[in-house]
């Protein structure tokens, strides 16, 4: 391809500087033409250092589609308005990379599927995850059957005091919840990815603001502030699949705690089991005995050598723009990141409710 694709980045917070600027610039055949933010001067910074010479800055994201014509569009704005520019984005005849998670809520991210079947536009979300060595190594072995069938999973993402305070994550309107749909999101993903079931049948969810209101609390970026603090600081959930399978999904921001680990899966299938606890392990049986297996996923030991430089966001970056460039599925289909939504929005219900949420072809229940 000759020609570059052009690209508009709209929020130009923490994720967008952390992640998807740094990774797309190194991205020979991609340009970043229009940076969109509601703070004009965080726009004006990121065109400065990722943009072309002449990138222009926009506070309005209708403003920047009206002005612009754009190949590909990543979002990183509060998740109360991933569905909205996104839809506009597709609609606009953009593809688009949304961070996650995909939506504030299971109806938006079906309409925002439903946009992108429309529009013939591609639509990925931002599971970068899936993208690491081990998860990748992970998904390898079950496919090729090695785990036989997957029974029972355990996806956790528990920080023992590591509450973000800075933008609006402590805000329920924008963001719809807490660590479970920040960091949750990530570990349940994964889990569905490596199982490849995508049917819940029932879920039961409990969601704790137990240590959300204490003042001068221990944490990894300073203590919250108790009156900001709205969304729950642990979260957990039982999901029982159409086929029997079962997972556990266990989320804090604050937990007392010693068993700390994000983006992980405990697998358990008929022919052997994975884990993300000390490294990537897999475990069963042969010749009548047990055995663990630990992949060596990095490089050592080699002389002068530095080891692989593509990061996760990196890779994720490229296969994004590979699959558009090529006209393949992206590695992270809408579809899959809308389960996720149902999942979690139906955990949240369920906790409020107290009994379970039920699912009907994949899709919470009378929705």
């Amino acid at each position: 391809m000759d020609q570059k694709l052009r690209i508009g980045i709209i929020g130009c917070g923490g994720i967008a500087n952390g992640k998807h600027m740094p990774s797309l610039a190194k991205l020979p055949n991609v340009e970043m033409v229009a940076f969109c933010d509601i703070i004009p001067s965080r726009a004006e910074e990121a065109a400065s250092e990722y943009g072309v010479k002449d990138a222009r800055v926009y506070e309005d994201y209708r403003t920047l589609f009206e002005e612009e014509s754009l190949d590909v569009v990543h979002i990183c704005t509060p998740n109360s308005s991933h569905a909205e520019i996104t839809i506009a984005s597709l609609e606009a005849g953009c593809h688009v990379m949304c961070e996650k998670p995909m939506a504030k809520s299971a109806s938006e991210a079906r309409e925002m599927v439903a946009a992108a079947e429309r529009t013939g536009k591609k639509l990925t979300i931002g599971y970068q995850s899936r993208f690491r060595s081990d998860s990748e190594y992970l998904k390898e072995v079950c496919e090729r059957g090695d785990l036989g069938e997957i029974y029972l999973a355990k996806a956790r993402a528990i920080r023992r005091r590591a509450v973000p305070t800075w933008g609006v994550f402590l805000d329920e309107e924008k963001q719809g919840g807490g660590p479970l749909i920040d960091i949750g999101t990530h570990a349940l993903d994964l889990t569905l990815w490596m199982m490849d079931n995508y049917l819940p049948k029932y879920v039961v969810g409990s969601v704790f603001h137990k240590l959300n209101k204490r003042k001068n609390a221990a944490n990894a970026w300073g203590s919250w502030d108790p009156e900001k603090f709205q969304v729950e600081d642990s979260a957990f959930g039982f999901i029982v699949m159409e086929n029997g399978a079962t997972i556990i999904l266990e989320s804090s921001w604050a937990l007392n705690t010693l068993f700390e680990g994000e983006a992980r899966t405990i697998l358990h299938g008929t022919e052997g089991g994975a884990d993300m606890e000390d490294g990537l392990r897999i475990n069963g049986e042969e010749f009548g005995k047990l055995y663990t297996k630990k992949p060596a996923l990095g490089t050592t030991g080699v002389a002068f050598y530095a080891g692989e430089t593509e990061t996760d966001a990196d890779r994720e970056a490229r296969l994004w723009i590979e699959s558009i460039v090529e006209n393949t599925p992206p590695r992270v289909l809408p579809e899959q990141a809308a389960t996720v939504t149902e999942i979690l929005e139906a955990i949240y219900r369920s906790a409020r409710q107290g009994e379970p949420v039920y699912f009907k072809n994949g899709r919470i229940l009378g929705e």
